[in-house]
């Protein structure tokens, strides 16, 4: 006896759309429940100093040396014969102050060697405070 043979199976059907639907509500919940901290940001408090700004700045000694190898200290054109030479020079135009600050301007084209120069010329004379200038294109 075979009772079944009459019946038709019947084909599974899979809806996803209730589920889609429970996780839509269960996402909400959890954005609204959810607090976020933000960690970031710290609370800092500053500690506070009675001191005055300093008013004097430090004097600047400017260096410049163009693409020919001639060097200018603050403006004069200055010959570089030696290192120690040029540091004399240099301690001339600082005209006594401690511990300025030598800003070298060399040229795009200037040789290396001419920088270094200033540089060496600046350790001999004992200025140890060493910048060096561009400019914006």
């Amino acid at each position: 006896m075979n009772f079944r043979r009459s019946r038709e199976r019947e084909e599974i059907e899979l809806n996803l759309i209730p589920l889609i639907d429970i996780l839509i509500v269960v996402l909400i919940f959890l954005f609204l429940t959810t607090t976020y901290s933000k960690y970031a940001e710290l609370q800092i408090n500053l500690p506070e100093a009675a001191a005055e700004r300093a008013t004097d700045k430090p004097q600047t000694l400017n260096i410049a040396v163009d693409a020919g190898g001639k060097y200018a200290i603050n403006g004069v054109p200055t010959p570089f014969g030696s290192t120690q030479a040029f540091a004399t020079a240099m301690r001339d135009a600082a005209k006594g102050a401690r511990e300025p600050v030598v800003a070298i301007s060399a040229d795009a084209a200037a040789k290396h060697q001419d920088v270094v120069n200033i540089m060496e010329s600046a350790r001999l004379a004992g200025y140890n405070h060493i910048s060096f200038t561009t400019q914006r294109r």
